[in-house]
């Protein structure tokens, strides 16, 4: 049920990617309750010039290893879950791939059930 758009400065081996999409799969599966096979993930890697961030913002101090997660997903979890969701991901990339905390940027987009039709042209969730 979610899906999860990943950004990353370009140049990063696949191993890094890997490690990336598994981490935050685990994320999603010990926090948000997801089933190991509801596994929708893209990647998208951007040069220096498209890549724009506040490298200060709320004291937090970014570099070019920022990795910016956008996970959207039913509306139907509480603040607690998210941030064990966000506490989960930043763990989880520290052990693998070695992202630091504060390049661990997370936002979650909530929508309603109907939205989603995973193929078929069905409304599976609806």
């Amino acid at each position: 049920m979610p899906f999860t758009r990943i950004a990353v400065r370009a140049g990063k081996p696949a191993a890094y990617k890997k490690a990336l999409v598994s981490g935050i799969q685990r994320a999603l599966i010990e926090t948000f309750s997801v089933p190991e096979d509801d596994f929708f993930m893209v990647i998208n890697e951007y040069d220096a010039d498209s890549f724009v961030f506040g490298r200060n913002y709320l004291g937090i101090a970014r570099s070019d290893d920022l990795v910016i997660i956008q996970v959207t997903a039913n509306s139907t979890r509480g603040v607690a879950e998210k941030k064990k969701l966000y506490a989960a991901i930043a763990a989880n990339l520290a052990e693998s791939p070695g992202v630091r905390g504060e390049d661990v940027f997370v936002n979650v987009v909530e929508v309603s059930r109907e939205n989603w039709s995973f193929g078929l042209g069905a409304a599976q969730y609806a």
